[in-house]
């Protein structure tokens, strides 16, 4: 019997029979997943390694949570884009989606250009090439012709049990192409299969409702078990240490400052109200460290408490899980890149960076949003700049802790774009999104 196992375990138990009560007193959602988040560090801090027995209750929740993701998506696709009644409606809000989702990637590179250069990281470390193993690495680098093949289904059950975003929405896309050109020539006839569609969409939306509400029970388990698995790291890797703040420090200014001037710019919405109602979703983001897995919370925080009408954030929020990504594709691989070039005392130019800017954001369309895909993107973005992959394996050790703050980044990029994309079309309703009521998040139709 493990008993210090035995002993976290029962205090997790006992923050779920606090969550419990909260809940039964029909405290906010947003307040309970804050909570949890705070229970999670201590427990996580009392626990040290102790964690064999709470470690798979995060592990569950969120291979439930990527389960109900692929036919979220397809049912939320399918039905938005049949909701929308017209093939040139379908081209406004996909190309807005792909231009703005790209846009804040953009930005992201630049901005971790930037910060990355004025703060010089990595000089004075010293270090030397060839002291890591990269075979793991190696394996992960994905060539940009097998980037974009992989776009496309070879198999639909294959993609759809694989969670592979780009090739579902494609079909999904497909499917919805097809029905709009028959309703323009005889709506009755494929009437069936929309109200089919509808009623689909209903019972999956009610489903993964169900998964939403263990949430909060959730982050308590995920949080414990990151801090008692990575608080060992500051003994060892002090000089990586600044190389993660400065991650997060960037991952919150284009979370919050550059996201901000986008919404007031561009959707004219307040953006301290609007990251206010993204808070459920914001903190499911940092415990899961999944974007996918976050993506049923992102579109219920959009139709529900933004705004932005279901056509917008079933089409809009699943495509910035494979498309944009600032965090994972634009931040991590440059802030890594300018750190591994200080460290190892590489030689680069102004040409360089530019090359690598731009792999940045090339790099970020069909990236995935699951934990770890941070890793690959910069492998990739790597080995295209002739970069040592030395870099990636170095950064290993603290790649978790950044991730969180980089798949916070990535969820608000992508509801942000949904939000500026529904504004653009007129699908904003700025009653929903001026209301100060808490609206209980339930997945909506």
């Amino acid at each position: 019997m493990k008993w210090p196992e035995l002993g976290v375990l029962a205090l997790v138990v006992v923050a779920y029979a606090g969550i419990a009560l909260l809940r039964r007193r029909r405290v906010n959602f947003s307040l309970l997943t804050l909570l949890a988040l705070a229970l999670g560090i201590p427990i996580g801090l009392v626990a040290r390694t102790h964690v064999e027995y709470i470690e798979p209750i995060g592990r569950i929740y969120i291979n439930v949570l990527l389960a109900s993701v692929a036919p979220l998506v397809v049912v939320a696709i399918i039905a938005s884009v049949v909701s929308l009644g017209s093939l040139e409606k379908l081209r406004s809000i996909g190309l807005r989606s792909v231009f703005w989702l790209l846009a804040s990637n953009a930005l992201a590179v630049l901005l971790a250009l930037g910060v990355g250069l004025a703060s010089g990281t990595g000089r004075g470390v010293h270090e030397t090439l060839g002291g890591e193993e990269l075979s793991v690495l190696q394996n992960s680098v994905q060539h940009f012709t097998d980037v974009v093949v992989g776009f496309f289904p070879v198999n639909v059950v294959g993609d759809l049990g694989a969670n592979h975003i780009i090739p579902i929405i494609l079909v999904s896309v497909a499917v919805s192409i097809a029905y709009l050109s028959l309703a323009e020539r005889d709506e009755a006839a494929v009437r069936p299969f929309r109200d089919g569609v509808e009623a689909l969409k209903l019972v999956v939306f009610k489903t993964v409702g169900f998964v939403i509400r263990l949430t909060p029970y959730a982050i308590v388990a995920l949080t414990a078990n990151v801090v008692a698995t990575t608080t060992h790291l500051g003994d060892k890797f002090w000089s990586l240490l600044g190389l993660l703040g400065l991650t997060w420090a960037t991952c919150a200014v284009h979370t919050f400052a550059v996201n901000g001037v986008i919404l007031r710019v561009f959707a004219d919405v307040s953006p301290v109200a609007f990251f206010r109602k993204l808070v459920p979703a914001q903190l499911t983001a940092f415990s899961t460290q999944s974007s996918v897995g976050t993506l049923p919370v992102t579109t219920d925080v959009l139709t529900q408490r933004v705004g932005v009408h279901p056509e917008i954030a079933h089409f809009t929020a699943p495509l910035g899980t494979t498309i944009g990504m600032p965090g994972c594709s634009g931040i991590w691989p440059i802030i890594i890149a300018i750190w591994g070039i200080n460290a190892y005392g590489i030689d680069y130019s102004v040409q360089d960076y530019l090359v690598l800017a731009i792999l940045g954001v090339l790099v970020s369309v069909g990236t995935a949003g699951v934990p770890g895909t941070a890793t690959v993107a910069a492998a990739t973005v790597f080995a295209a700049a002739g970069l040592p992959l030395e870099f990636v394996a170095v950064t290993l050790p603290i790649s978790a802790i950044a991730d969180m703050a980089r798949t916070a980044t990535n969820v608000t990029a992508a509801a942000v774009s949904a939000t500026v994309v529904a504004r653009q079309t007129g699908l904003l309703d700025d009653e929903v999104f001026e209301s100060d009521a808490p609206r209980p998040l339930h997945l909506s139709v």
